[in-house]
């Protein structure tokens, strides 16, 4: 076997790198102190980042930094900033999410490679077309994807010249990357912006299946899937683990090393995993891989699991003997991390010294002499024009220090400035002295010439394309239909997750309804992102709305105007350029996320509507798993594909504090948790109104548990009052919607 297989490491820390590295790590995944994903890891300053580089270089280890976020307004030029540092840096690749970020890298940045995060939920053969579009490199594909369908978009994705990696080790989320908003929802922190506070692994009041953590997956391990991952050609496997600490990640990478090496010299696997029980774990669970969605895949305890494994290994029953299978843990524990501070003890980040040495005299060109470390490396070169008697200035100490004692690039500690050599009362241009310096800097960048900083200029402000905001609501059953009568508002009609193979059942809706506008989900995966695109092409409707960006791209290429909807939470104007630039996108959803003062300096592109749902139940994940397993129970062993059409299961779950949340589960949907609460903003109509094209409700029943069913046609009657500015009719809907919040704009990201 020939080609190459990538071991992806997390690093968490300094230490934690040093350790991926000399456990053979191809590759390591990092974050700074702003903008990533893993506000709970140390993470690193620019500084750190630089020694990183050099050390894993060193080692043919490359360096990826994650900057998987969304991003807001008020933070596109610190973005900028960075990006204008990493060109220069010598970073293999950069991890995003937010899709402004690819548009400022496309343009601004094009030797940054992109690589397209898990929370970008890709999943579909249209979301790999739509980020090759886009320009990522690379795309980590969804954790709940199977082999096969794996294999499906790695042989796409290669077709377009993108690679693909797979998740293969650690933490498992049971909702779809991208699109859990659990923690934002329950306690202010986004996982969009890194700060998840895990609320799956919270627990909750015994359920009647007798669990008290409902939502705690174990964690991933395809460490005997390798075969099965090489013949879908993946390029990399991934493991997580940015918040774990030096040993783990030492163990958890030499393990899957020697693995990977195994099976590439001799086709065969190593059968013992035993090392990597005896580090953090939760037991281990490949199901998501094998697509054998099972109870197994849960556990009823979110804390380590490795003591538990060590006593059940050695059959440990009593007292005395689970306390000796303890002991015999920290043992293997401890030699471990002695074997890894043994080899990591003499690896540096620290800064190189840089000494620099100038000498010159009469008529001779000014030399400087560069030397990097304990004469480690000597640069030497000098100045075309030769020296001169001064006149006006004189080029001394003082004036060389000025011009040079800063323009180092990060790795390098100015520690030694000699000018002993360099006689007096002589003078050169100015400019021999910058062409001198743009020399050195390109010596000290690996002969890699430095990239001169971007000024992004500012967007251009376009007006709103309606006059005065409109309204739109959303319907997902052919009941409701009859509200079409009642307004002129845009109705959007709800497509399911889920569609009968070769079933013309929504078809016929949009056919004899033409009025209905198609709203896509935000996942639809194998056939039924197929079915998604056959409607598109039966229907053909004028104008759709899809939170899914695999059915935005065939949109597009359809010619079928479409607008992003509030799934794909778009946080800042680069986002909403590159919707419009790239897929010629009509209008998109502002992100609920955001409050006042991160929507309001928001600039949209020309002849594009902004939208805003107003009015809606509070989405806090969706899963491929099912809920019910370990909530009322279910009969069925294992998830079947008659469970997605024809399942429509509700519950709820009760965490300790005494709060509820509704646990649905629609027709061609996926099992979703909801918060006890609706959604209402009436604030954000009075104060940003004038920014906005459409105020948006959502009228399906979908999530609302066991609340009652509001009257509809009054909610539409009401809120079209209100949007005209009928003080009484926010009333009349405030006493309508008793239970309800609009926190996330309160207190924003």
């Amino acid at each position: 076997m020939t080609r190459k297989i990538e071991l992806l490491a997390p690093g968490g820390d300094v230490e934690a790198i040093k350790a991926a590295v000399i456990a053979g790590a191809n590759a390591v995944y990092c974050g700074l102190d702003t903008f990533n994903a893993r506000n709970r890891a140390s993470n690193l300053s620019f500084e750190d980042l630089s020694g990183i580089l050099r050390l894993a270089h060193k080692y043919d280890c490359e360096v990826f930094l994650t900057l998987n976020v969304v991003i807001l307004e008020q933070e596109i030029p610190a973005m900028v900033k960075l990006l204008n540092k990493l060109v220069n840096s010598g970073i293999d690749g950069i991890i995003v999410q937010d899709l402004g970020v690819f548009n400022l890298v496309k343009k601004h940045f094009p030797s940054l490679d992109i690589h397209a995060s898990t929370q970008l939920t890709t999943h579909n053969e249209g979301q790999i077309e739509f980020l090759a579009k886009l320009g990522a490199t690379r795309v980590n594909l969804s954790r709940e994807l199977n082999l096969p369908e794996i294999k499906t978009l790695t042989a796409l994705a290669h077709q377009h010249d993108v690679l693909t990696e797979v998740f293969v080790h650690g933490s498992l989320c049971i909702a779809f990357s991208g699109q859990c908003y659990s923690s934002s929802v329950s306690v202010g922190n986004s996982g969009n912006r890194g700060r998840c506070s895990q609320a799956c692994r919270d627990e909750y009041e015994i359920t009647a299946a007798g669990n008290r953590f409902p939502l705690n997956l174990k964690d991933n391990s395809a460490y005997f899937d390798l075969p099965q991952l090489v013949d879908a050609e993946v390029d990399s496997l991934k493991i997580e683990g940015r918040i774990k600490g030096a040993h783990y990640v030492y163990t958890v990478v030499d393990s899957w090393r020697k693995q990977v090496d195994k099976f590439v010299e001799s086709g065969q696997l190593l059968e013992d995993d035993s090392n990597l029980h005896r580090v953090f774990n939760r037991d281990f669970t490949n199901s998501f891989l094998q697509g054998n969605l099972t109870k197994d895949m849960f556990i009823d305890n979110p804390r380590d699991h490795s003591v538990q494994h060590a006593v059940q290994k050695y059959n440990a029953i009593s007292v005395v003997e689970i306390k000796e299978a303890r002991k015999g843990l920290h043992a293997e524990r401890n030699e471990i991390g002695e074997e890894l501070a043994e080899k990591i003890k003499y690896l540096s980040i620290a800064k190189q010294p840089l000494a620099m040495a100038f000498s010159g005299s009469l008529d001779t060109p000014l030399c400087l002499t560069m030397t990097i470390g304990d004469n480690d490396k000597v640069h030497r070169l000098q100045t075309t024009s030769s020296l001169r008697v001064a006149t006006k200035i004189t080029l001394n100490a003082e004036a060389i220090e000025k011009r040079f004692k800063n323009f180092a690039i990060n790795d390098f500690s100015v520690e030694a400035f000699d000018c002993s050599e360099l006689d007096e009362n002589l003078s050169l241009p100015y400019k021999e002295l910058t062409e001198l310096k743009n020399q050195a800097a390109f010596l000290l960048n690996n002969s890699v010439p430095i990239v001169p900083a971007v000024e992004v200029p500012a967007l251009e402000k376009h007006p709103r394309i309606t006059s005065k905001p409109s309204m739109s609501i959303l319907i997902a059953d052919e009941k409701d239909l009859p509200l079409c009568d009642l307004t002129e508002s845009d109705i959007y009609f709800k497509l399911p997750e889920s569609f009968k193979k070769g079933c013309n059942k929504y078809i016929d809706i949009f056919l004899r309804n033409p009025r209905l506008i198609p709203w896509f989900p935000a996942v639809l995966i194998g056939k039924d992102y197929l079915e998604a695109v056959r409607l598109l092409e039966q229907v053909r409707p004028a104008k759709i709305v899809s939170n899914n960006t695999g059915v935005a791209y065939k949109a597009f290429e359809m010619g079928i105007e479409w607008i992003a909807g509030p799934f794909l939470n778009t946080t800042n104007s680069y986002a909403l350029l590159t919707l419009k630039e790239e897929l010629n996108c009509a209008g998109a959803f502002i992100s609920n996320e955001i409050n006042r003062l991160q929507i309001r300096n928001i600039t949209r592109p020309d002849n594009f509507k902004m939208l805003y749902s107003i009015y809606h139940p509070i989405l806090m994940m969706t899963s491929r798993q099912c809920f019910f397993q370990q909530t009322v129970g279910c009969n069925k062993p294992a998830i079947e594909d008659g469970c997605m059409l024809k399942c429509t299961k509700a519950t709820t779950i009760t965490n300790v504090k005494g709060v509820s949340f509704a646990v649905d589960k629609q027709k061609g949907g996926y099992p979703s948790i909801y918060n006890h609460e609706q959604f209402l903003n009436f604030d954000i109509v009075n104060d940003l109104a004038g920014q906005f094209d459409e105020f948006f409700i959502d009228l399906t029943n979908i999530g609302a548990g066991s609340k009652a069913e509001l009257d509809k046609a009054e909610l539409v009657t009401q809120f079209e009052r209100f949007l005209q500015g009928d003080e009484q009719a926010q009333q009349h809907l405030s006493e309508m919607v008793t239970v309800r919040t609009n926190a996330q704009y309160s207190q924003g990201l």
